[in-house]
């Protein structure tokens, strides 16, 4: 993985971090918060984890 692949998943972690604060600040820590956030993380990480992580660079 070359450096701006880890730049650009380090500053995407970054922002769904801040936007998972910001909701958590918002709505409050529930079972639909917990729920929202898991999803999303699902949405967001597991194609990056499949692309970079898995096949090397990407290759398929």
């Amino acid at each position: 993985m070359n450096t701006a692949t880890l730049f650009r998943l380090l500053c995407l972690t970054a922002l769904w971090i801040i936007l998972c604060y910001l909701l958590i600040q918002g709505r409050g820590i529930n079972l639909w918060t917990i729920f929202v956030i898991v999803a999303s993380g699902i949405v967001v990480f597991v194609p990056l984890y499949k692309k970079y992580m898995r096949n090397g660079n990407g290759k398929a």
